[in-house]
């Protein structure tokens, strides 16, 4: 004689159907495969295209101003910053008002690689605005950023 579940198996299906998280985790991880294949060829994941383009900037950025952009702590983007600093796309270095703090800016080849991934990931967003329609772009960033 099998015992009668805590939680109903009905109560399962309602949360797999309108449990916002777990849409939201299983698009994000849908929209990550399909920019990490496109970036493939310039073996750099959608991750680290980001972690790039968000040191794209007239005067390199600080650690707290980057982690804070991309939403992690910055451990983890001590650890997402390695293997970029390996290829020498990435460097690190104090900065001259406060030697405890780290700064961040492209080397010549992380600016070049990054020219070379923003046609790839243009046309790889104009497919996932063309499954959004009309308008769903600029509202699901919109509901998106109520969260942040």
């Amino acid at each position: 004689m099998s015992k009668s579940p805590v939680i109903p198996f009905e109560t399962t299906g309602f949360v797999k159907d309108t449990c916002l998280c777990l849409h939201v985790q299983r698009a994000a991880r849908a929209l990550a495969r399909q920019f990490d294949e496109a970036l493939r060829p310039l073996d750099i994941t959608n991750g680290q295209f980001s972690l790039l383009m968000s040191l794209n900037r007239p005067v390199p950025p600080n650690m707290r101003a980057v982690a804070s952009l991309l939403a992690m702590d910055r451990t983890t983007l001590t650890a997402a910053l390695k293997p970029l600093e390996r290829r020498g796309l990435v460097e690190i270095f104090a900065d001259e008002d406060d030697r405890r703090s780290r700064r961040l800016r492209l080397t010549p080849e992380g600016e070049q690689l990054l020219a070379r991934a923003v046609p790839i990931w243009k046309a790889t967003h104009s497919v996932v605005d063309e499954k959004l329609g009309e308008g769903g772009p600029a509202r699901l960033r919109a509901d998106l950023l109520q969260f942040v």
